[in-house]
């Protein structure tokens, strides 16, 4: 028992060398940079495309509004009914927007954060 202890005992510590670490590093920190970034990305195109489609539908239920000022009295049920879907269509929306917006800037907080805190590591880009 007190060989195998010696032995092992005997047996001398290898470290990995400097550019293996350094490699490992830029792997990690690599990932973390592109995940945020994939992040950011995604919440802003959705964000874009969302307004769009915000916008398309604000865009018909200006038509099924009509220009009088009396047109509510004399509205067709099914535009009022249309009226009512684009109202809560439009009200999903905007709290999915507010959402994306803060999502993203968050996003924006984090990437400059770790930027900042790797920013002298290799494989990190500089801060935007």
């Amino acid at each position: 028992m007190f060989k195998a202890l010696r032995s092992h005992a005997e047996k001398r510590f290898n470290a990995r060398s400097s550019g293996r670490d350094a490699e490992t590093d830029v792997l990690r920190l690599g990932a973390i940079e592109t995940a945020i970034e994939q992040a950011l990305q995604a919440a802003t195109a959705e964000k874009e495309g969302l307004n769009r489609r915000i916008e398309d539908v604000l865009a018909r239920v200006a038509v099924t509004l009509g220009n009088d000022s009396d047109e509510y009295l004399e509205r067709d049920p099914v535009d009022s009914e249309r009226q009512n879907m684009f109202s809560h269509q439009i009200a999903e929306g905007q709290r999915r927007l507010e959402k994306l917006s803060k999502d993203i800037e968050g996003f924006k907080i984090l990437k400059n954060a770790f930027k900042r805190e790797f920013s002298n590591d290799e494989g990190v880009s500089e801060v935007v």
